[in-house]
């Protein structure tokens, strides 16, 4: 009883979007551009092969299947969230998941809809936020949302809405920008105003989350944290690579009660 009490609380107070109108504008106004690898998503084609290696390994160990194998995710239904123009979502069909990516803002939906026809996959995009799938309700064998929720209204709620989407046992994994002097250097002055990786603005330092506060976030909607790991740059070749330094950015993977 306590814990439907709980829920109800969360359900009656999380707020009407988890989707925060000037994040949208501000995605939708470059939407055209999502699969330009020297546009202005050129950071996250460069992160892309890094992140899906965490992304495979962590839910071929969970499923238990080989991660080398040639499509370690097969069969699996795996929510997207915060799809963008598809560069996750793709990824993901090609490992063999059966795939919904969701966005909320509808310009970015359709460059997703038309890439992912040219290129001859199958992939079920909405223009939807997460609390949009309600008849969904533990749907989904994994969840992730990478380099999402610094964008959202209100992190808990946030959390709250995909971790219902998600069914016992399954696996989330979540992505973000730790709040760091760090990252506050490296993350945002650094990456949008010296380098030019990002538009000026694509990110508000105050959202970024510590690596304790997403634990705890988590852990209110069921999800248990296993694994926290970083993603670093090195400039001297160029790369990213995996490490545990979560100082900058980061992963979490968690598994649902």
């Amino acid at each position: 009883m306590a814990r439907q009490s709980r829920a109800r609380t969360r359900s009656t107070t999380r707020p009407a979007s988890t989707a925060a109108p000037d994040e949208v504008a501000q995605f939708t106004a470059i939407a055209d551009a999502w699969w330009d690898p020297d546009g202005p998503f050129k950071p996250l084609h460069r992160i892309n092969p890094v992140r899906m290696e965490y992304v495979r390994d962590r839910l071929s160990g969970h499923f238990d299947r080989p991660a080398t194998g040639k499509a370690p995710l097969k069969g699996l239904r795996i929510l997207d969230v915060g799809a963008g123009g598809g560069l996750v979502s793709e990824a993901l069909r090609r490992l063999g998941a059966k795939v919904v990516g969701i966005d909320a803002g509808a310009e970015s939906i359709g460059i997703a809809k038309a890439h992912a026809k040219t290129s001859g996959l199958d992939i079920d995009y909405r223009v939807a936020a997460p609390e949009d799938l309600e008849s969904e309700a533990e749907g989904f064998d994994a969840v992730l949302a990478l380099e999402v929720i610094e964008h959202a209204t209100e992190p808990q709620a946030f959390v709250d809405a995909i971790a219902r989407l998600l069914r016992p046992g399954g696996a989330m994994i979540v992505s973000t920008l730790n709040r760091t002097l760090r990252s506050l250097l490296l993350g945002k002055i650094v990456a949008e105003y010296v380098l030019g990786w990002l538009p000026a603005g694509s990110h508000d330092w105050n959202k970024f989350l510590k690596p304790s506060e997403l634990g705890k976030h988590l852990r209110a909607a069921g999800i248990v944290p296993v694994d926290v790991h970083g993603l670093g740059f090195r400039s001297l070749t160029g790369e990213w690579v995996l490490e545990p330094d979560p100082s900058v950015n980061y992963f979490v993977y968690g598994v649902k009660n």
